[in-house]
């Protein structure tokens, strides 16, 4: 099963941490990712700030949209991503605790099944 897991923080944190501290999160990371090359189904990528973000979106009269910004307004913003395939949730969701900035307040893993088989839409 597949599993995109979906990394966020607190907009602020990366604004936060200063230049040498970066650079040894990013070590670990970089050493999170060797450790699990063998259930990584994707490489992954860290994302752009939300500021470089354009939504689409459906607009009035069922047209669609082009806006600046990301259409989802919270408190967290998603980093970057990973595709992992593992059997189960359990084995995922044991993958993602060992993530090395969980550490780190306001930081998360968000872990949702991907859809494989479209077969059941046939018909």
């Amino acid at each position: 099963m597949k599993y995109v897991l979906m990394y966020t923080s607190r907009p602020d944190l990366a604004a936060s941490t200063d230049p040498e501290a970066a650079q040894a999160l990013y070590k670990r990371v970089y050493e999170w990712f060797q450790d699990n090359a063998s259930v990584m189904a994707d490489s992954g990528a860290e994302l752009l700030g939300v500021e470089t973000a354009t939504t689409v979106k459906h607009g009035d009269g069922g047209a669609a949209v082009v806006v600046d910004g990301p259409f989802n307004e919270a408190k967290e913003i998603i980093g970057g991503f990973s595709v992992i395939e593992v059997p189960d949730m359990d084995t995922a969701i044991a993958v993602t605790k060992t993530w090395p900035l969980l550490d780190l307040p306001g930081v998360a893993v968000e872990i949702r099944p991907m859809v494989e088989d479209y077969s059941h839409m046939e018909g």
